[in-house]
């Protein structure tokens, strides 16, 4: 198979905890030929949908490092290979966040012929927090407004500690725990956070979301799912001084089991996915109940793979392997 990944800079990952460089090796280690590209490289050339991409295909067997290393000077060679993008059989997207609009809509005509991961319409849709607003039973009670005084009223009126989100950002980043007891500097948050020096037209709206206090002690569960189904799950558990249980942010993993009331919401969520084009997700869930729906990139693979001592990766080959199978050889209508 002829597989691409559209990502960051090969230079700016590092390879032993990136779920993206792990797809990546095992593709390679099945004898598919590799391409990297990142999103400006995506074009239209007469009507077709064309990427700039680089063959990064090495010998298989090596380690990750040495792997990553080769991958490297393939990718730092002149060469470019002009590829039109429905000749290739599958196109991962893991550019991480915010994402770039336009190359998702040069990639949109490109749906129908090559399997991507995940669709472009479906990072469109899920790759903003309020995805969750999908699934208004099972998240924690939630609001979004541009409006400080709308703000400050709900964060009184509901008496606790909440969180504030961004919208498009991801890793932790921006998210913030307020409280009334605090209302100098509450103020202050909601009206940086909504660039309220701007005309209400122009606000970044936010969103504000219960605080759910077992996140100190227990930290959240991050599910991988493939297809709707569940692979992979571990615990992540905030650093001393802080409440955000992000990696990125310091968080500490642990291995985890997942429990009859998680795999319920993974069943809530699961349709909405496959419909939507997600096929490879990462959720996070606090307390039973479902905070985060990652779409853009999701990671976790190899953490879990060294908390289990699994290869999920090999999962998402074999779906990815069988998904290209049947768009290329359909099942034949038997004739009346």
């Amino acid at each position: 198979m002829k597989i691409a990944y559209l990502m960051d800079p090969l230079e700016s990952i590092q390879p032993e905890n990136e779920t993206t460089s792990h797809l990546m090796y095992e593709s390679n280690e099945r004898g598919h030929t590799i391409y990297f590209l990142e999103p400006h490289d995506v074009y239209i050339r007469k009507g077709q949908v064309v990427a700039r991409m680089r063959n990064i295909s090495v010998q298989p067997g090596l380690g990750m490092e040495a792997y990553w290393q080769a991958i490297i000077r393939c990718a730092k060679q002149e060469h470019l290979v002009f590829e039109t993008v429905t000749d290739l059989d599958a196109l991962f997207l893991r550019s991480n966040p915010p994402l770039n609009y336009q190359t998702l809509e040069f990639l949109q005509a490109a749906n129908k012929h090559v399997f991507i991961i995940n669709s472009t319409t479906g990072q469109i849709l899920g790759n903003s927090k309020l995805y969750t607003l999908n699934f208004p039973e099972i998240i924690p009670e939630t609001h979004v407004s541009r409006d400080p005084s709308r703000l400050r009223k709900i964060i009184d009126d509901f008496g606790g500690d909440m969180v504030v989100k961004p919208l498009q950002r991801f890793g932790g980043e921006g998210v913030i725990k307020v409280s009334t007891r605090d209302r100098t500097n509450l103020n202050s948050l909601i009206h940086y956070y909504v660039r309220a020096y701007e005309t209400y037209a122009r606000r970044e709206p936010i969103m504000v979301q219960e605080y759910l206090k077992s996140v100190k002690k227990d930290g959240d569960v991050r599910i991988l799912l493939l297809n709707g189904e569940i692979i992979g799950a571990m615990r992540r558990k905030p650093k001393r001084g802080d409440f955000r249980t992000n990696v990125h942010a310091g968080g500490q993993v642990h291995a985890h089991r997942v429990t009859a009331r998680e795999r319920r919401i993974c069943e809530t969520i699961k349709d909405k996915l496959i419909a939507d084009g997600l096929y490879f997700v990462g959720i996070d869930i606090i307390a039973g109940r479902l905070v985060e729906i990652n779409c853009v990139s999701p990671g976790g693979i190899p953490r879990i793979n060294r908390l289990n001592n699994v290869r999920l990766e090999c999962n998402v080959i074999d779906f990815i392997e069988r998904r290209v199978d049947a768009i290329k050889h359909p099942p034949q209508r038997k004739r009346a």
